[in-house]
């Protein structure tokens, strides 16, 4: 399996049935949800081609939108969260870890 990177998968759709779509094909990736339209978690570079090649497939690419942000690990200690950062109710500890 070729090397994984994090990854930042955010969207804006605004049909139900096409997000929950969306959020059920990241969650099939193992990504963790960290808001209601972003998840995050580690991929190889053919999973980010699969996810990407579903994402086309489901979106409407006239009012939709996804976003998929890889990112190497120096970068991601970079990272500085303001505010509320994650929905305490969609985060487990192992996306927490990720952030210490």
């Amino acid at each position: 399996m070729s090397q994984s990177s994090l990854v930042w998968i955010v969207y804006d759709i605004s049909v139900n049935k096409t997000r929950s779509l969306i959020a059920r094909a990241c969650k099939n990736k193992g990504l963790y949800r960290v808001q209601k339209s972003a998840f995050l978690g580690r991929l190889n570079r053919t999973q980010i081609e699969e996810l990407r090649v579903i994402c086309e497939d489901i979106i409407d690419h006239e009012t939709d939108s996804v976003f998929i942000f890889p990112m190497c690990d120096e970068d991601f200690r970079k990272v500085r969260l303001l505010g509320k950062a994650f929905d305490p109710d969609l985060v487990n500890d192992e996306v927490k870890a990720l952030f210490l």
